[in-house]
């Protein structure tokens, strides 16, 4: 969602937030502002649209100070447009505010400042927030955010600037929007995620629920919401800026995509014997809690969904565990049965999407026993679940999930394995068989690259299309939902993922010259069935577009394109099978000329219902 950076130091102040602002562009965004102290006044500047209208209104008229707080908005409460852009001023222009997340009772608020007499320039429910702190500031512009906070509702990161307390900022925390501190030699930083403070410091502190912290030059002090004193450890980070810069791809959705072998090895670092055996020490649930689980809930949202179903699958085949799953926003909203013997999975990249936050309490709140599947330590998922398992990507900064969605199935993998074994559920020779293969997916997604001038080549023939339906089956299914979201999100082109068994139950009707389908077609105890939907569709015309393994001559015979991966076992070749989609994804939005690491409407972290 929204980004949001402050400084305070000896640096060229606008400099900072807007480094931190353009690293911070991937979560997506409308428009996007500055304000710093200069003297004893405010002074800001904010341009709806890009960071470059922004940057080019900073060059025309710069601005000096000794601390400030930059932001760019995904709209939630109003358009968007200069005005509606953060940061927001009070009546007097003493206090800005930035904010991410949503104020629930803003409009209540509004009516009653608006009968004290102050005077609104925005749609915004943030705007509310300045005004507030100017009723009830009285010198201390802490005690007045204290205050505040106990007269807002929602879930909020926000950042206060005040020009009466020039030497101090002041940010607070609830709910699942993301706060990091950056702890400088005479200097602080505070971001949204990692990648907008990393080129000036590694050392950190995550700021967490219902806490404020206030940065001076000399260092952080963090409290809670009710004024007590909170120590943190600092986090010391072990990315590196390259880890969030192109490094000489054009997008960084394609340096992503061709950094996956590294994420599946990285992945599965530790965690796989030479002989496919699994091991899950750093997981923080035991052997014997797990033993005592009946059932399974699984919930997420957008592609970490498309990863759960895929876990589904192996879950259920190999620890034979009945598992329930659903989409994390509805999972809020259905009443689920979750018990002291439930197993509840959330996965999510980033640890801190909304709706998954609020299943994970809901799930807590029935006894279950919750693990969080996580790209980020310390998130709010890693904090509030029982266990971890960790997926080791690094930060991804385009928009659309891709190496982060790998490092996903690969936990899946690793995680039902686990079961199978702590439960005696599977015959060994079948665990060490996928576990034989998981040792060997390095080697086979870096080979599935290879995929790449293929997909170019389909991108020219396909990327006017309008319509395209992926077909898949079985643990190939989710592999299909994910290519066909991969390619709305980018290109814009509308896609539909499908059982290939559900094809005759109304897809069908949609085939003809016009509309391609995408086929996921290798090896394994359901490619025959996939053939014949395969025969099915191109007995209509459509253009089909087949994921196949070498020397399969059923496919070539019946395929227009064919996208081709290394055989491996049929339980894991969902995650080299992906690699070719993602590719013909990217390529067919970069044909049309679509931005492809921010994409029209999107957010990185979803951090509001």
């Amino acid at each position: 969602m929204c980004g949001i950076v402050g400084y305070i130091g000896p640096r060229d102040v606008t400099g900072v937030l807007l480094d931190g602002l353009r690293r911070l562009e991937y979560r997506g965004y409308d428009s996007a502002g500055v304000a710093l102290v200069e003297g004893d006044k405010l002074v800001g500047t904010k341009r709806v649209g890009k960071l470059g209208n922004l940057e080019e209104a900073l060059r025309k008229h710069p601005l000096t100070g000794t601390a400030g707080i930059g932001h760019t908005r995904w709209a939630t409460h109003g358009r968007p447009s200069d005005t509606n852009a953060h940061p927001h001023l009070d009546c007097k222009q003493r206090i800005a505010v930035i904010h991410n997340g949503i104020i629930e009772n803003h409009a209540m608020l509004r009516a009653d400042l608006l009968e004290k007499g102050h005077t609104f320039s925005s749609e915004t429910d943030t705007e509310v927030v300045a005004h507030l702190l100017e009723d009830v500031y009285a010198g201390d512009i802490v005690d007045a955010v204290r205050k505040v906070l106990g007269l807002v509702r929602g879930a909020y990161a926000l950042g206060v600037l005040s020009a009466d307390n020039p030497d101090e900022i002041v940010f607070a925390r609830n709910g699942a929007s993301p706060l990091i501190v950056g702890i400088g030699k005479d200097e602080m930083f505070v971001a949204s995620d990692i990648p907008a403070i990393l080129e000036y410091t590694r050392k950190e502190l995550i700021i967490q629920e219902g806490e404020i912290v206030v940065i001076r030059r000399d260092g952080a002090s963090i409290t809670t919401f009710n004024g007590e004193h909170v120590e943190r450890e600092v986090t010391h980070v072990a990315w590196d800026v390259r880890s969030a810069e192109k490094g000489g791809f054009k997008h960084f959705m394609l340096k992503e995509i061709y950094e996956q072998a590294k994420v599946v090895k990285d992945t599965l670092a530790g965690r796989l014997d030479e002989q496919g055996g699994v091991k899950l020490p750093d997981i923080g649930i035991s052997d014997e809690r797990l033993l005592k689980m009946r059932k399974v809930t699984m919930f997420a949202c957008g592609t970490a969904y498309h990863a759960a179903v895929y876990g589904m699958y192996l879950i259920r085949q190999l620890a034979k565990l009945p598992v329930e799953l659903e989409l994390a926003s509805e999972f809020r909203y259905s009443d689920p049965v979750v018990e002291k013997d439930t197993l509840a999975i959330a996965v999510s990249q980033s640890g801190e999407t909304a709706d998954t936050m609020e299943a994970v309490r809901m799930a807590k709140a029935g006894g279950a026993t919750v693990l969080g599947v996580c790209n980020v330590v310390g998130s709010a998922l890693a904090r509030a679940a029982h266990g971890t398992l960790y997926t080791h990507a690094g930060p991804e900064i385009g928009v659309a999930a891709t190496k982060t969605f790998v490092a996903q199935c690969v936990a899946m993998a690793l995680l039902a394995l686990h079961l199978a074994k702590v439960r005696g559920t599977a015959d060994p020779d079948v665990l060490r068989e996928v576990g034989l293969a998981l040792r060997d997916l390095p080697s086979l997604v870096d080979q599935a690259l290879n995929t790449n001038e293929d997909a170019i080549a389909a991108a020219r023939r396909y990327s006017k299309a309008t319509s395209i339906l992926f077909l898949g089956r079985h643990v190939n299914y989710p592999i299909a939902l994910e290519g066909a979201l991969k390619l709305k999100e980018i290109s814009y082109i509308h896609a539909e993922g499908y059982a290939a068994g559900e094809m005759k139950h109304g897809p069908i009707a949609l085939l003809d010259e016009n509309v391609p389908t995408v086929v996921i077609a290798t090896r394994g105890p359901v490619e025959e069935k996939v053939l014949s939907n395969m025969a099915e569709a191109k007995a209509r015309e459509s253009r089909i577009i087949a994921v196949a393994n070498p020397g399969d001559h059923e496919v070539l015979e019946t395929a227009d394109d064919i996208l081709e991966v290394p055989a491996t076992h049929h339980l894991i070749a969902p995650i080299v099978n992906v690699v070719p989609l993602q590719l013909l994804a990217y390529h067919i939005a970069d044909r049309k000329g679509c931005d492809v690491d921010q994409p029209r409407n999107l957010a990185k972290t979803v951090t509001v219902e």
